[in-house]
């Protein structure tokens, strides 16, 4: 049997029907047609990701999450980039 896939609007959807609309896990899961885990996932991490850390797993669920990691990156490597800036150069 094949995997289910969904997209990031229904995740986004599914954690919303529960944090925002009052529905508990059992009424949302039956809403949308997946398990419990995979709505608590969701959940948890919108809750990160409203409260501005991005999750480790999944694509992201809020708007503004992908423009966060895309600056996050660019901050790694310009903070890469100085280190390498600051050493001595070799002789």
């Amino acid at each position: 049997m094949a995997r289910r896939s969904f997209s990031t609007a229904l995740k986004r959807e599914i954690a919303c029907l529960t944090l925002d609309q009052g529905y508990s896990e059992r009424p949302a899961c039956q809403a949308v047609g997946i398990g419990p885990a995979a709505v608590r996932r969701r959940v948890e991490q919108l809750r990160l990701e409203r409260g501005g850390k991005i999750a480790e797993r999944g694509k992201a669920l809020t708007p503004q999450q992908p423009r966060i990691q895309g600056l996050e990156v660019q901050i790694h490597r310009i903070g890469r980039e100085k280190e390498i800036l600051k050493r001595p150069p070799r002789s």
